[in-house]
């Protein structure tokens, strides 16, 4: 299961992807928004694009856009939380299918890491470039930089249950809650670190090189994992 499409689901976990078909064509519009959003953000920046213009290229009513989101900043969200979907998704995966005391928290978490961020296609890599220039346009806008924090900490939040669910009944909720927040830190920075970068998708200096580095610093010392 690795980076196969060109831009992520909008959905927050698991457990909360939409079940219902009025639930799934929302979920299909707010995408086809965010998407539309971020490739204008990319190509033009946010001050030179205008909610109109998403709302357009997404093929959607200006009203539609509005129902769903607040702002055009607001508008890729749905977009930036993929990639934290993909990897509890993995991690829930691993733990599914490895016994309790048989798992090494630390390697499933490096390895959920490399497969979100490594692209299996020229599409998806084409997508993280996009990801690229809406984090570089993100760099002059405060609200843009609002939503990709916000994603961020949701992300961090919804992690500290599936890092529990692997740890074991047994697992102090402090370690739990400290190996959520470096794993997540440690994928946020490797993503903007490479953003700013001219590194390849692939290979030394991939968002997928660097998570695994920064995991790797950022997670040594946690008891969670083993230190």
């Amino acid at each position: 299961m690795r980076y196969v499409t060109s831009y992520p689901r909008p959905v927050s976990s698991p457990t909360s992807r939409p079940t219902g078909l009025t639930e799934r064509r929302k979920a299909a519009t707010q995408l086809d928004i965010a998407r539309a959003a971020a490739e204008l953000f990319a190509e033009r920046g946010p001050d030179a694009t205008t909610a109109e213009e998403i709302a357009r290229r997404a093929g959607v009513a200006l009203r539609t856009f509005y129902r769903y989101f607040r702002s055009k900043q607001d508008a890729v969200g749905p977009l930036l939380a993929g990639g934290g979907d993909r990897w509890r998704a993995l991690l829930a995966e691993a733990g599914a299918a490895t016994d309790g005391p048989a798992l090494d928290l630390g390697a499933v978490l490096a390895d959920a890491v490399r497969e979100s961020l490594t692209p299996a296609d020229a599409t998806a890599g084409e997508a993280l470039e996009v990801t690229r220039g809406m984090l570089r346009a993100a760099h002059e806008d405060a609200a843009l930089r609002a939503v990709w924090y916000r994603v961020n900490q949701e992300s961090e939040e919804r992690l500290v249950p599936v890092l529990a669910g692997l740890a074991g009944d047994g697992a102090d909720p402090l370690d739990v809650r400290l190996a959520a927040a470096a794993a997540t830190d440690a994928i946020r920075i490797a993503v903007e670190t490479w953003a700013a970068s001219d590194a390849p998708a692939e290979g030394p200096g991939s968002p997928a090189d660097l998570a695994e580095d920064t995991l790797r610093q950022l997670t040594g010392g946690l008891r969670l994992l083993g230190a």
